[in-house]
């Protein structure tokens, strides 16, 4: 894949921005500042920025003729390195843009895998971008040998450039399948590690790139995870345990950043790394409420979430930086659309008190709270009750029993009911909950 220069003393790269605007994609501000931010993360210069509307690409170029004349122009006059487009194009489109242009054309979905690639730590982060690199670039090879000319001729006869051509191919999609199978590894594993979790609720937090995550969860747990003002600053899965008010610890995932049209090849290798969220009991969707694009981008996770197949796991919506807002009738577009959201602010602290009340009562719509009275010699009971229930306290009185004051999911419950002594409700008052459902009013994710 193709570089982008970040090195520090090295001149950065002079960057043009490009993108074209479909019927079905509509912005209402500025539609290449999330491009612009993807520059900027990977240490690009934005020299200039062009904006064409189109019902279709350009079989060719993706651009219409006059608009690649004009950029064309662009790229002489600002004497830039490289074109940015936030569009995915094919290998022929690309081909001819860079033939045209003569300088580097990089794609949206390249830009983010390169951003990956620079900013994975651990192993498994830096498996799943290669093999995300090597699916985006397979079908890409024929494009690298094109300086190799057909030098043999007749029939069946092929020149170095496809003989080449075939050989890569063969060791990008060996490569493929070693790194599927260590992921596939890794996976199994991962799930084990979460699954043995059982006798913690798990709470985990997705939202798009740059919402804000990492600083809630320094908020929520006093933890130091990394939080930058940058997009996928992190990519790796962090948990912590968060001290709940009136319910007891529970696990804090953080998990990498979504962003509109995240490539596919992505969810698939990351899907190690989103288990977290797969497995979670509930989570916690940060939205950037000052964003101009927020309700795009709350959209676009929510497709993300639909595509790894968790959409219907029970999620609290947070309008996260709520006190950067400036715009009140953005606001309340918002609120129409999501009224159950939850306003917060990872940086202040505010909300953080109901939205602690409001996941409490959320873990809560599938247990019930009891005391559970039973001989103390009953260890078998007691172990059981500490590994698949949240123990709130015990009691012991004279005549050797002990009451256990815990909840209890329901099918718990159930299976303990011809076992034990007495299990007496404590179910908490209904009528101060807060609402859960952050689904938009009309039904539409």
């Amino acid at each position: 894949m193709k570089e982008m220069t970040r090195v520090e003393g090295v001149r950065s790269e002079a960057a043009i921005l490009v993108g074209v605007l479909l019927p079905d994609r509509d912005f209402q501000e500025d539609p290449l500042e999330e491009l612009a931010g993807l520059a900027r993360t990977v240490g690009a210069r934005v020299e200039a920025q062009l904006v064409q509307r189109r019902e279709v690409p350009d079989r060719a170029t993706y651009l219409g003729k006059g608009k690649l004349e004009s950029l064309k122009l662009l790229v002489e006059q600002s004497e830039a390195d490289v074109v940015l487009f936030d569009n995915d194009l094919s290998p022929g489109q690309t081909r001819n843009l860079e033939k045209t242009l003569r300088v580097k054309v990089i794609d949206r979905t390249e830009l983010i895998l390169d951003i990956f690639a620079h900013r994975a730590q651990t192993t498994e982060a830096r498996l799943a971008v290669e093999l995300a690199q090597l699916e985006y670039s397979l079908p890409r090879l024929k494009q690298m040998w094109t300086h190799l000319s057909r030098i043999e001729g007749g029939i069946g006869m092929r020149g170095p450039g496809e003989k080449q051509l075939e050989v890569d191919r063969r060791l990008v999609e060996k490569k493929i399948r070693d790194l599927r199978r260590e992921l596939a590894v890794i996976e199994r594993r991962k799930e084990r590690t979460v699954s043995a979790r059982g006798a913690h609720r798990t709470v985990s937090l997705v939202g798009y790139t740059n919402a804000g995550k990492s600083t809630l969860m320094n908020q929520l747990t006093g933890a130091d995870v990394l939080a930058q003002d940058k997009l996928f600053a992190t990519l790796d899965t962090r948990t912590r345990r968060w001290q709940l008010p009136g319910w007891g610890p529970v696990l804090l995932s953080d998990t990498v950043g979504f962003i509109r049209n995240l490539p596919h090849t992505l969810i698939a290798s990351f899907k190690a790394t989103l288990e977290e969220s797969r497995q979670a009991n509930l989570l916690l969707h940060v939205a950037d409420a000052s964003s101009v694009e927020v309700l795009e981008q709350v959209k676009a996770v929510y497709g993300v979430l639909e595509e790894i197949g968790i959409e219907e796991k029970n999620t609290l919506l947070l309008l996260n930086k709520i006190d950067c807002v400036q715009n009140r009738e953005r606001l309340d577009a918002i609120y129409s659309r999501y009224p159950n959201a939850i306003p917060v602010s990872g940086s202040t602290g505010f909300g953080l008190k109901r939205l602690a009340q409001a996941v409490s009562q959320s873990l809560s719509k599938h247990f019930r709270e009891v005391e559970v009275r039973f001989h103390s010699a009953d260890g078998r009971l007691a172990a059981y009750l500490a590994e698949y229930g949240e123990i709130i306290s015990r009691r012991y009185d004279p005549e050797g029993h002990v009451t256990v004051h815990c909840r209890l999911p329901a099918r718990v419950l159930e299976k303990i009911s011809d076992t034990v002594a007495e299990i007496i409700p404590r179910d908490a008052d209904e009528s101060d909950r807060l609402p859960r459902d952050p689904q938009p009013a009309d039904g539409a994710a």
